[in-house]
């Protein structure tokens, strides 16, 4: 695919910066969570399950407010929002890692919504 004209290269450059700041979460849109880590508790990664916007990672502990989007949104071949608590299950998440997930599930959700940008504005043909 190609860019349909000039002016959308243009956006296209500009939205590829947006996804790659985002992807090595240096944009500081990661740092306006949109998932809430509302119960005090062991912070363990035991058993993840999602319901309804919540990614429990124990039976009392979930990240609030995770798009659903974001859980299920691949990137090469697997999904970031689980395999990053999987790769941890049995593991005491520290607040800089509590951050750092929040943080994915901005970047993912940012990554999709420039993704639905690029195809609703046909920038490329």
């Amino acid at each position: 695919p190609y860019p349909k004209d000039t002016k959308s290269f243009k956006k296209l450059i500009a939205l590829g910066t947006e996804l790659r700041l985002l992807h090595l979460l240096e944009s500081p849109k990661v740092n306006q969570f949109i998932t809430t880590y509302p119960i005090a508790g062991s912070d363990t990664v035991e058993k993840l399950a999602y319901k309804q916007g919540n990614v429990f990672i124990n039976k009392e502990q979930y990240f609030g407010n995770v798009p659903e989007t974001a859980w299920n949104f691949y990137i090469g071949g697997y999904q970031p929002a689980q395999k990053w608590l999987k790769d941890r299950k049995g593991r005491t998440l520290t607040n800089t890692d509590i951050e750092h997930y929040q943080k994915i599930i901005v970047a993912l959700a940012e990554t999709e919504r420039i993704m639905r940008e690029i195809d609703k504005n046909k920038l490329i043909e």
